[in-house]
């Protein structure tokens, strides 16, 4: 027996023992749960737990605190704080000893011996990193979501963390706003895919397995609907669309079992989200059911000061903890002002303990009472399962989205220039939100293709990072581009200019690159560009210059072979946008989803600008809702990606064309490969309730399958749904299927309408 299976058994022994005592205790035990012992054991085992605590420690479960990566011992006050049981959770102790230590002080010395949690942010891999979460919804592959986001515990569960603050599911329509790379995009049903993926991979089949975290679902809510696409900025939703577009991911997750909610920076509708009753407790609670706890934002809690909602931090306390947020996460107003709160009755005891109840249940959910400790086992980092796994996803993140001539895949006997900042940028490639990536052991574009033989290449990088305006290396660029047959040139943002606080209000290409493209266009040698971004770039200015176009987002540690076998033919491209891209900013936010108008465009009319007569009636523009100048239409539409091979759909068919309210309905295609190659493609049903008792979008994403096929192969997919899924939240302030004429699209993007049906749903 180890040293460290002895102390956890004589750890069990002492918690068994004490439990015994706490069992005579029953005039002690909380009233809040009498019953309990009946309906659940854990909840008894609460009971005796809340019965011996004091009120500092109670308010201690509520703290999670931090420690400076710039101080290298443990501090001698944050020790104490877990010997007396004033600290619930931590989060960013990376250091495995310094982990043990607080969870030993916890387990062995604090008066309670309650475990403490151990929190990080693994967002999209641990060691090793997979796409970005945008990059990842655009694989319309949930299994996939799952596998990496099941690696990526495996690997930080080695750390001793439990807990993950993922994943990120607000709904997203503006790209200029940092955090969409950390999204799943706009539409609320891939989002939902997504987050149920996620979820169960973080938690796996058993919360209680030490490779298990507690997954976060977070930011609830509103966040991506920040004003101006500016973080932390605030978010105005009325209650239809919150409920029928932005809640509807969340919904997912509880259903899934996230153990755990975050909420928003922001406010919404006038009141700051950590200390929204409405949400937290009317809907989350409430109607939801919801029984994990919720922690706020980093010091969230006490900015409501800032946004005017409380006078100071006790006030912003009191607000919090009355709308039942149970953790603070970093800030300290809970700690200095739940005491003097329930002295004042300003909030309970009673109250308090049911906050600390759901901070314990998750504990005992994630079996620390039983298995406090962790065993470190580097040798599971960068697993060749892992990493194989990483490389997959990333093959299926990436979007085709220009291929003029079939420009892809290349020839192996061409002459290969490898241009720009991020062909060989092994940090900027793993994207934001990787506090734990190792850039050795990224391997980048470049990289990729030197190691293959068969591909004579030749690399001059141009400019030296994404934001470089110098223009001193143009002339090796052009050089390098002239004696080669085609051009592959490696642009986007660095990994710092997406994620938390790094919105844009231009999203072109930074710094010269897009003169760097131009002059290399002047060569007449064919261009493809390769996007490694946190968000859609916008590429009028560009986009008739190269020839072929790939969205690779920060695509992560193994985004160097994945791109290597897209754009060589080994594998064909089958990612689809999991958001809408713009032509320029001006047409922000903007999504597929959106609500007809009284004057919807009608294409055949539009008049671009530069097509009207000097001194023309104002009649002769057409009277329609659309831009003179960026017309109606994206750059991309949602759901949009090519690949090397073509499909054919036919045989749409419904199982009933008057479905009554409470019927399952099956629509079915088939799908031929008509192309030359082995693909993947990813067929999407879309429905639109034509008339409601409040408006409705022109087209919803109703289900969606990705299929393999060979080349000449046809496959029958089938989509099963219910009225239910046709239902939306009405002006009652109730959800409602009304009966009336629908539409339904097989497609391969959200603007596709070649094959279409009707149905009326009756009563």
């Amino acid at each position: 027996m180890t040293f460290l299976q002895l102390k956890v058994y004589t750890y069990r022994f002492l918690i068994f023992g004490a439990f015994l005592m706490m069992l005579s205790c029953d005039s002690k035990i909380s009233e809040t749960s009498s019953d309990n012992f009946s309906k659940d054991p854990v909840e008894h085992k609460i009971d005796s737990i809340l019965s011996t605590m004091s009120l500092e420690e109670k308010i201690g479960q509520t703290a999670q605190r931090g420690k400076s990566s710039r101080v290298k011992e443990l501090p001698k006050d944050l020790k104490d704080a877990v010997r007396k049981g004033q600290i619930g959770s931590f989060l960013n102790i990376m250091n495995k000893e310094d982990a043990k230590e607080l969870q030993r002080i916890a387990v062995e010395e604090s008066p309670s011996k309650i475990p403490l949690i151990f929190a990080r942010d693994v967002i999209h891999g641990f060691k090793t990193i997979f796409p970005i979460p945008l990059g990842q919804a655009a694989s319309f592959n949930p299994s996939l979501v799952e596998e990496g986001s099941r690696i990526a515990a495996i690997e930080a569960s080695t750390y001793g963390i439990r807990w993950t603050f993922a994943p990120m599911i607000d709904i997203s329509r503006d790209p200029r706003w940092g955090r969409i790379a950390e999204s799943a995009g706009e539409d609320p049903y891939l989002t939902s895919r997504m987050a149920e993926a996620y979820v169960k991979g973080f938690q796996g089949e058993d919360l209680a397995s030490p490779t298990s975290l507690a997954a976060c679902a977070k930011h609830f809510i509103g966040y991506g609907a920040a004003e101006g696409g500016r973080d932390y900025n605030t978010a105005n939703i009325n209650d239809n669309l919150l409920h029928n577009v932005y809640l509807k991911p969340f919904k997912t997750a509880v259903d899934a079992g996230s153990a755990t909610f975050m909420t928003s920076f922001n406010d919404l509708n006038g009141i700051p989200a950590s200390a929204n009753s409405y949400i937290l407790k009317d809907i989350l609670r409430e109607e939801w059911g919801f029984d994990g706890f919720v922690v706020s934002d980093w010091n969230s809690i006490i900015e409501m000061v800032n946004h005017g909602y409380a006078k100071d931090q006790k006030e912003a306390a009191e607000k919090s903890i009355n709308a039942m947020l149970d953790m603070e996460m970093t800030s300290t107003s809970y700690h200095d002002h739940l005491k003097e709160l329930i002295q004042e009755d300003k909030f309970s005891e009673k109250e308090l303990d049911k906050i600390v109840r759901n901070i314990l249940r998750i504990k005992f959910r994630l079996g620390l009472f039983d298995n406090p400790y962790f065993d470190p086992d580097d040798t599971i980092l960068y697993d060749k399962k892992h990493l194989a796994a990483a490389q997959k996803t990333a093959e299926e993140s990436i979007i085709l989205l220009k291929n003029k001539n079939n420009i892809l895949p290349l020839d192996a006997k061409s002459k290969i220039a490898i241009i720009g900042p991020l062909a060989d940028a092994p940090h900027e490639q793993l994207g934001t939100w990787t506090f734990d990536g190792e850039k050795d052991h990224t391997i980048t574009p470049l990289q990729s293709f030197k190691n293959d033989e068969k591909y004579m290449v030749q690399y001059s990088k141009g400019l030296s990072y994404s934001r470089d305006k110098s223009e001193n290396d143009f002339g090796n660029a052009i050089k390098t581009a002239k004696s080669s047959d085609i051009i592959l040139f490696f642009a986007g943002e660095e990994a710092i200019l997406s994620g938390e606080a790094h919105s844009r209000a231009d999203i072109n290409l930074p710094g010269a690159q897009e003169e760097l493209i131009a002059e290399l266009h002047k060569t007449g040698k064919p261009i493809v560009l390769v996007l490694m971004a946190g968000r859609p770039i916008t590429l009028g200015n560009i986009i008739d210059k190269v020839d072929g176009v790939l969205m690779a987002w920060h695509p992560g540690t193994m985004g160097g072979p994945a791109l290597k076998n897209i754009i060589t033919g080994l594998v064909s491209p089958s990612a689809k946008l999991p958001v809408t891209w713009p032509k320029e900013v001006g047409q922000i936010p903007i999504h597929y989803n959106h609500k007809n108008t009284g004057r919807p465009v009608i294409s055949e009319e539009f008049v671009h600008m530069d097509s009207i007569p000097i001194g023309a009636w104002q009649s002769s523009l057409g009277n329609t809702s659309h831009y003179l100048d960026a017309g109606f239409l994206p750059e991309y539409p949602f759901g949009y990606g090519l690949g090397y091979s073509s499909f054919k759909y036919s045989n749409f068919s419904i199982s009933s064309t008057n479905p009554k309210i409470g019927e399952i309905i099956t629509a079915k295609v088939l799908v031929t490969n008509t192309g030359d190659v082995k693909a993947k493609e990813t067929v999407q049903l879309y429905f639109r309730d034509m008339v409601g008792s409040l408006t409705r979008p022109v087209k919803e994403l109703l289900r969606f399958e990705k299929i393999i096929l060979n080349s000449g192969e046809s496959k029958e997919v089938e989509f099963t749904f219910s009225t239910n899924d046709l239902a939306f939240y009405g002006p009652d302030k109730k959800w409602i299927t009304e009966p009336g004429n629908f539409k339904l699209w097989v497609a391969t993007h959200a603007l596709d309408e070649e094959n279409e049906l009707e149905f009326i749903l009756k009563l």
